[in-house]
């Protein structure tokens, strides 16, 4: 990923039709808003796209069709592994990169049993490196099927072999955040992209190649706004705006996801059903006014700071 700058690399959204049929006109204005908005690249087939909902062969249609309709504007990066043994999750790693992605991202869960010590990932990682050739590749912290962090000490061997471009940081801890970051300075080529927007401004300022959140799917220009303003000493104090906003409504942007970002669309006029395959839990009349509520508060914040 280029790391001149930092970037916004938005975790992607499926749309799907009432009948729960993949909606691919909508996945085509979803990527454009995304463009529109200055992401830095993005990230298909991954949590927020409800990979684990979609059959192997819509996986690899959704990132064609992601990779098509980006046209080379920015980097696409998609998930790879889905489990089983090494040789079946490195035959998918290579039919993801055939579709045209930039790096092919492997889940950390996927690679090692919750009771499995870090030495059996290691290997697998290893072994994985071996049987995927060339291809660029990189890792997603993701909470499912559940949640195995890497540590600084593993993030550098991973990316000594320079074979590792992305990271997606799922472990909430600025802390650990700047050690995985000295770890892997190594290699110039990785990108560590933070998920956690309470510590957001921190992050960037400790050398976070840029954030990849779910905050982007309700408002992906104030993520690129932030990405390019964190540093800015003339807008320290609109930083500082952006940074609480996030920070008090980190829990409004959980309930019922995606459903609710999906709703949250809609309200900026992008045609878009709310129907996702995953179980999310009732998307209650609280909810929607707590969504509601959070519209006005951008607004409000959009005027503040200057957004179009």
């Amino acid at each position: 990923m280029e790391q001149s700058k930092k970037g916004f690399i938005p975790v992607m959204l499926t749309p799907f039709k009432d009948n729960g049929a993949i909606d691919y006109s909508a996945l085509t204005r979803l990527t454009e808003m995304y463009l529109r908005a200055g992401a830095a690249g993005v990230f298909a087939n991954c949590l927020s796209s409800e990979m684990f909902e979609l059959s192997g062969e819509e996986r690899l249609a959704i990132i064609k069709h992601v990779v098509e309709t980006v046209d080379g504007a920015v980097p696409v990066v998609a998930t790879g592994t889905f489990g089983g043994p090494v040789e079946k999750q490195a035959d998918f790693i290579k039919r993801v990169y055939d579709t045209g992605t930039s790096a092919v991202i492997a889940i950390t869960s996927l690679l090692a049993d919750a009771n499995e010590p870090d030495i059996a990932l290691n290997d697998r990682v290893f072994d994985l490196f071996d049987q995927t050739e060339n291809i660029p590749l990189g890792f997603y912290e993701c909470p499912v099927p559940y949640k195995r962090l890497l540590s600084a000490e593993q993030l550098h061997h991973f990316a000594a072999t320079g074979r590792v471009i992305y990271h997606k940081d799922t472990c909430l801890k600025i802390d650990v955040v700047k050690q995985k970051l000295e770890a892997s300075k190594i290699n110039s080529a990785f990108g560590l992209y933070d998920a956690y927007m309470v510590h957001a401004v921190e992050s960037l300022k400790a050398g976070s190649a840029g954030l990849s959140c779910i905050q982007g799917n309700f408002f992906p220009e104030l993520i690129v706004w932030l990405c390019n303003h964190y540093a800015d000493a003339s807008r320290q104090h609109e930083v500082a705006m952006v940074q609480e906003f996030l920070t008090e409504n980190m829990d409004v942007m959980h309930n019922v996801y995606p459903v609710i970002a999906k709703y949250y669309l809609t309200k900026r006029g992008l045609k878009i059903s709310t129907t996702t395959r995953r179980d999310v839990g009732y998307f209650s009349p609280a909810i929607r006014n707590k969504i509601e509520d959070l519209y006005s508060s951008y607004t409000m914040l959009q005027s503040e700071i200057g957004i179009d």
